[in-house]
């Protein structure tokens, strides 16, 4: 008989498939627009933990950092022509995560809902899953390949698609907040919502399309903030923070 002890079991992660939303701005650091370098760093250093546990890792990057379709809009331009330009910006977000996440050794397939064969692959449900089951990071890019549909919405579409068991959206506050928590001190945070209570109450978590999506499929939401490093590790693999919303509170 062996006397040799036995090797510890590693913990389970709660999800086995996983889509992290982030905002363009997130990518912007202190910088008034644009990308930093370092904040992308953190970002793919975090990514890279969790993908290593076995969680599959898909993700969408907004590209307001660079673009915002809606003041382009505002500014006189034609609005679909805007969103357009605002999808193209989140490719560029997109390769710029990819190329810091490969250089940490990390498989990352780039998927556009625009078709540019030069720079990312088209998307395609069915090879988005299988690059998922192949330990790759799949990162979203270009939106839905529409106007008019923010990358919230493409982020809860896209999510629904590749059947990830939670949307988790990274913002700059932690949690949702009853008011804006930056410009308000006696704003009260939420721990648990239903989508309801957020289409009734109002509340800018994501526009109502998207939550609506997530309602309809019973996908859950944890909506956390990614200033403090680490969060994103925390979020997916233990928990404990931000605000979750789905249909039924515990």
């Amino acid at each position: 008989m062996s006397t040799k002890t036995p090797a510890p079991r590693k913990k389970k992660a709660p999800y086995k498939r996983v889509l992290l939303k982030l905002s363009g701005e997130a990518f912007m650091g202190d910088q008034p627009y644009g990308i930093d370098p370092k904040v992308i760093e953190g970002i793919a250093a975090e990514i890279k933990e969790v993908q290593a546990t076995g969680v599959e890792m898909a993700v969408v990057i907004g590209g307001g950092n660079i673009f915002r379709g809606i003041s382009g809009a505002s500014a006189g331009m034609d609005r679909a022509s805007a969103d357009y330009m605002g999808m193209l910006a989140t490719v560029m977000n997109s390769l710029a995560l990819q190329d810091h996440l490969e250089k940490k050794g990390v498989y990352t397939r780039v998927m556009a809902a625009l078709r540019m064969d030069a720079v990312a692959e088209p998307y395609i449900r069915r090879r988005a899953i299988r690059h998922l089951e192949k330990g790759r990071v799949v990162i979203f890019a270009a939106g839905t390949g529409n106007p008019y549909f923010t990358t919230d919405t493409a982020a809860s579409l896209r999510a629904m698609e590749i059947e990830a068991d939670i949307v988790l959206k990274a913002t700059r506050v932690d949690g949702i907040y009853d008011k804006d928590p930056l410009k308000h001190k006696d704003a009260k945070k939420f721990e648990e919502l239903t989508y309801l209570d957020v289409l009734q109450k109002g509340l800018q978590v994501m526009d109502a399309t998207a939550i609506s999506l997530c309602m309809d499929h019973s996908l859950p939401i944890l909506v956390f903030g990614m200033i403090e490093a680490g969060n994103i590790k925390r979020a997916i693999l233990t928990g404990g923070i931000g605000t979750i919303v789905r249909g039924e509170k515990s």
